[in-house]
């Protein structure tokens, strides 16, 4: 039996009451099931175990009915009611719950008067026209269901960074314990720490390849064995991940893992530097060019580093290697001490059950605690993300002073209090100055009206930025990654204002967003802007997602000295102390 988790007992709750809503049952029999697994996420006991032992009894939004489909579920690991729900419909059905803008009245519509139940019928509406006729869509809707269909598209076959993260640290740990297995790394994109990869690549060194090659492809959750050869081979998991394993000599390990870790563009940048020095430079060795009176220096490499140093080069860091300046500054010996993991000591944007968080505060604090941190910032939303029941001003003065009560609790340890307040569609923030000024600082994000020109939405987040309570920015473009597209903003101007007012950027580094992309890091950088890694966590658990957080920004070029959550306790609690406009 699969592990039960309070998210599973959860999900499963949240699925019924959308199966029961395509069905069109009782909206009283609906909202009982949602809120039966918002209790779930926010009970601060062990439901889990309390589900498994049939102790649900008294736990107000948990009646009879849910007690007992929970218990089954939590002993059995599965729930016939459920899976009876299911069986109703066509399971290419849900992949319509995958689009943007599409919920279960829209799609109950579209099932019962056109029988659509695919994305593939779902765009054949859409282009001849049926879906529009339809009461409730109309040309502008059918317009974007075929944008969210091209996009989901596109984005096919891709998987985000700390989703892929789990099996790449996986099968890693696995190949590191085979008894044929020298030397190990994963290559490739994930390597480079790009928010987005398409596969995984593992490369290992190794006296017997048919040995790693045959455990490899007779893992156990494999969808199919795609190839299989004597040094190579490439399989897909259960999810639909690939993953590509090469199996190469002791002696040719680092040539190789310095090819597949690319990128590209920087590979043919090394060649070209490497044939100015009359060397040919690929996967198996770095070697004089025919008739170059030179020595070879390949017998002499066990390391990149060691062929870096033998261009001329200091070691390029592998999520650097983007042919974005790094050989230069390499050869100039101007690149920067990133950022390590061990460097952050708190960050700031996270959210509780206060708002649309599924763990409580005390939850986040151990959490924290647990990972090591001296700080976290809870900042959940405002009244006008109603949607994620933003807290009000009264709900969030008295946040305020819990957050100040609790924190008597934990000596050496601090929690900041602020608040994720929505830019209203004039630059407006969602509360008063007043009120602010009685945060320890505030994240201001945009949440609603997506579609203002590149000009008003710039100017509508300056205005925010120049507001005096204003700490750091929030996912500066929207992004979902893989779901959705950043909404137009000039990032020039963002960074430039956040250069002039003492902004911080954060990088959000919620598994989805990574925004502000790392494309642009290094010229905020070099503008004096500062970066909060924030995991806008909703669960404790997300506090995880700071490691990633912590890779793109060692793609970004970030410094620890770049980036405000690698400052101590008492040095960030002095720094929030500051009035804006004198951090500069």
């Amino acid at each position: 039996m699969a592990e039960i988790t309070r998210d599973k007992l959860a999900d499963v709750l949240d699925d019924i009451a959308l199966l029961l809503e395509l069905k069109g049952e009782n909206p009283f029999k609906i909202r009982a099931y949602r809120n039966g697994a918002e209790t779930v996420r926010s009970f601060e006991g062990d439901i889990v175990r309390r589900a498994a032992e049939d102790d649900l009894k008294g736990i107000k939004g948990i009646g009879d009915a849910l007690q007992q489909k929970l218990h089954e579920l939590a002993t059995t690991g599965s729930l016939q009611f459920h899976k009876d729900l299911k069986a109703e419909f066509p399971d290419a059905l849900f992949e319509l719950f995958e689009l943007p803008g599409l919920g279960p009245k829209k799609i109950k519509i579209l099932y019962e008067k056109l029988a659509i139940a695919s994305l593939g019928a779902l765009q054949r509406a859409c282009e001849s026209g049926q879906v529009a006729t339809l009461a409730g869509f109309g040309e502008k809707t059918a317009s974007k269901i075929l944008t969210a269909i091209d996009q989901r598209q596109r984005f096919a076959g891709r998987y985000v960074l700390a989703q892929a993260g789990l099996d790449a640290e996986l099968i890693l740990g696995e190949l590191r314990q085979h008894p044929a297995v020298t030397r190990v790394a994963v290559a490739g994109s994930y390597r480079r720490a790009k928010e987005t990869v398409h596969d995984l690549d593992f490369l290992v060194s190794t006296r017997d390849p048919a040995a790693v090659i045959s455990w490899f492809t007779g893992r156990e959750g494999l969808e199919e064995i795609i190839a299989q050869g004597d040094t190579k081979a490439s399989v897909r998991l259960a999810k639909g991940l690939q993953c590509d394993l090469r199996a190469v000599s002791d002696a040719e390990f680092p040539f190789a893992l310095l090819y597949f870790t690319g990128s590209k563009e920087h590979n043919v940048a090394l060649r070209r530097l490497a044939l100015k020095q009359n060397l040919t430079l690929n996967e198996y060795h770095l070697a004089p060019v025919e008739g170059a009176k030179r020595e070879d220096p390949t017998p002499t490499i066990t390391t990149e580093g060691d062929i870096y140093r033998e261009l001329g080069l200091t070691y390029i860091e592998p999520e650097l290697r983007e042919d974005r300046g790094e050989l230069p500054a390499a050869s100039a010996g101007l690149l920067p001490k990133l950022i390590e993991q061990e460097n952050l000591r708190g960050t700031f944007h996270n959210h509780t059950t206060e708002s649309d968080g599924r763990s409580t505060l005390e939850e986040m604090v151990e959490a924290a605690i647990d990972l090591g941190l001296d700080y976290l910032g809870i900042s959940d939303h405002s009244k006008s993300s109603f949607q994620a029941r933003g807290l009000d001003e009264e709900r969030l003065l008295q946040q305020i002073q819990s957050i100040r009560t609790l924190n008597k609790d934990y000596p050496g340890f601090r929690i900041f209090a602020g608040s994720e307040v929505d830019i209203l569609k004039d630059g407006t923030l969602d509360f008063s100055d007043d009120l602010l000024a009685q945060l320890d600082y505030c994240v201001a994000s945009v949440h609603a009206s997506f579609s203002l020109s590149e000009n008003e939405m710039t100017k509508r987040v300056i205005r925010a930025m120049e507001n005096p309570h204003v700490t750091m920015l929030g996912h500066m473009t929207g992004r979902l990654l893989l779901r959705r597209e950043a909404y137009a903003i000039n990032h020039d101007k963002i960074i430039d204002c956040a250069a002039a007012t003492g902004t911080v950027i954060e990088l959000n580094c919620s598994s989805k967003r990574m925004d502000m992309d790392w494309r642009w890091w290094h010229r905020a950088r070099d503008k004096g802007v500062k970066c909060a890694i924030n995991p806008d966590a909703h669960h404790a658990s997300h506090l995880q997602n700071l490691h990633f957080g912590v890779r793109v920004a060692r793609k970004g070029w970030l410094r620890r000295e770049d980036v405000l959550n690698c400052l101590a306790l008492p040095e960030v609690d002095e720094w929030l102390r500051i009035p804006k406009g004198k951090r500069l």
